[in-house]
């Protein structure tokens, strides 16, 4: 307001550079190795849904957060358009190399075990080939994503696989397949609210 005192200090207006617009994310440590500057990242925002956003790595913080065992990382991307505004937030997608193809079971269908990881895989009983027989089979596990774990070796794709109820089974168990719950099994799981 015109003639109006203010004290020393006080915060008058915020400066802000539009373009190009720093991006801040955080990724966890054993990421590090897959990141370097200068390596694209792809984002997204829900004010412009899909409109491909493309900026690069700028900065990889040299320091670890000691609570989170996150690293801050921050990309730079091309705002001229002025669509993006500071404050934002925005998806991260770093590409750290070629699309792999995996087969993957939702979490519950492996059981951990000291001496490996093991899934059910169903069988034609050897008897009575309408029914079906529970079999153990080891499997190598890799990476997981939301609720499916990545499996390496062990399976092969179109094997039916039990995924829940497999404590009370051992090899040769009959069972009966019931497809009326199914597990989750999203790559990015959302919270249900009620």
């Amino acid at each position: 307001m015109p003639g109006q005192y203010i004290n020393a200090g006080d915060k008058l207006v915020t400066l802000q550079s539009l373009n190009p617009i720093l991006v801040d994310f955080n990724m966890p440590q054993q990421r590090l190795s897959q990141l370097k500057v200068g390596q694209q990242v792809d984002l997204s925002v829900d004010a412009y849904s899909g409109a491909a956003l493309v900026g690069k790595i700028s900065t990889i913080n040299p320091r670890v957060d000691a609570n989170t065992r996150n690293v801050q990382i921050e990309a730079s991307l091309d705002n001229s358009k002025l669509q993006l505004l500071p404050g934002m937030f925005a998806n991260v997608a770093v590409n750290v190399g070629a699309k792999g193809r995996f087969l993957t079971l939702p979490q519950t269908a492996i059981a951990y075990n000291p001496y490996g990881a093991t899934v059910f895989v169903l069988k034609p009983d050897a008897a009575n080939k309408q029914a079906l027989v529970a079999q153990q089979v080891f499997v190598t596990t890799g990476q997981t994503r939301g609720d499916q774990v990545a499996v390496l070796k062990g399976l092969e794709e179109g094997q039916e696989v039990v995924t829940s109820g497999q404590m009370k089974l051992k090899n040769g168990t009959p069972v009966v397949v019931d497809n009326s719950v199914q597990p989750a099994n999203s790559p990015n799981p959302k919270p249900q609210e009620h």
